[in-house]
């Protein structure tokens, strides 16, 4: 008896296991959703949008949606196309995101994922947000004005390391990232640099000190192959230091 179960993204045809997500099946399968808040080591989130797929004309999160039996998905159409773009061109003028002149450009998440989708300008008035940044750890920098609530960092201080160090405070446009110490500082939480929260953001919110800009722009991440090929940053952070 067969008990192969598939269902059709862009006319090919994706195997998938009984639990799975769209997304699950897709990148298993080798086959890239665009996408910024998921890291298949943590539970989905659908915060950004931006895996949004087509099933029979319904928009869904693929990272969250279900993998269903003959379920046809459109993923690289215009329509989702256009809508991921002004999804990425919001997010580029809710913060401040000056990539010729942040670190981590070349190996952002937010960056390659934008370059992906021909996302090549913002057509929204930026907001030009008065963020601050946090220096006050040791060893990791915060910069809050890169921040796209992805909660990734969220996540991983809650289901990983235990400490809850960070948190989403506020609603809809007033929504912030903050630190859980009784100075709302990152140096007087229990935060490490060895923490998996250190190790996850997609872009250039939470640095590294004492390395930046080491490795030129031309011979980062995204430099040398586009992310449908390398994928999520989180997953190259080791060899992207070395």
């Amino acid at each position: 008896m067969n008990s192969r179960k598939t269902f059709q993204l862009d006319g090919k045809s994706i195997d998938f296991k009984d639990g799975d997500t769209i997304m699950d099946a897709a990148l298993r399968a080798g086959e890239y959703i665009p996408h910024l808040c998921h890291n298949p080591e943590f539970t989905p989130h659908g915060s950004c949008r931006v895996c949004i797929v087509a099933i029979d004309g319904r928009q869904v999160s693929a990272c969250t949606y279900p993998a269903m039996e003959n379920a046809v998905v459109e993923n690289n159409s215009e329509v989702i196309m256009n809508q991921r773009r002004s999804l990425l061109q919001m997010l580029f003028v809710e913060g401040n995101h000056v990539c010729p002149g942040c670190e981590k450009s070349g190996a952002c998440q937010l960056q390659a994922v934008a370059y992906y989708c021909e996302m090549l300008s913002p057509r929204f008035t930026h907001f030009f947000p008065l963020r601050t940044v946090d220096a006050s750890h040791a060893d990791t920098l915060i910069d809050f004005n890169r921040c796209i609530l992805c909660e990734l960092c969220v996540r991983a201080s809650r289901d990983v390391d235990h400490k809850n160090v960070f948190a989403i405070n506020g609603r809809g446009i007033d929504s912030h990232l903050v630190i859980n110490s009784a100075s709302g500082k990152l140096g007087d939480s229990s935060f490490t640099a060895s923490d998996k929260a250190a190790h996850v953001c997609p872009v250039g919110a939470i640095l590294s000190r004492h390395q930046g800009f080491e490795k030129p722009i031309g011979e980062r991440l995204y430099d040398r192959q586009p992310i449908s090929v390398v994928g999520d940053v989180a997953a190259h952070e080791q060899d992207d230091e070395a």
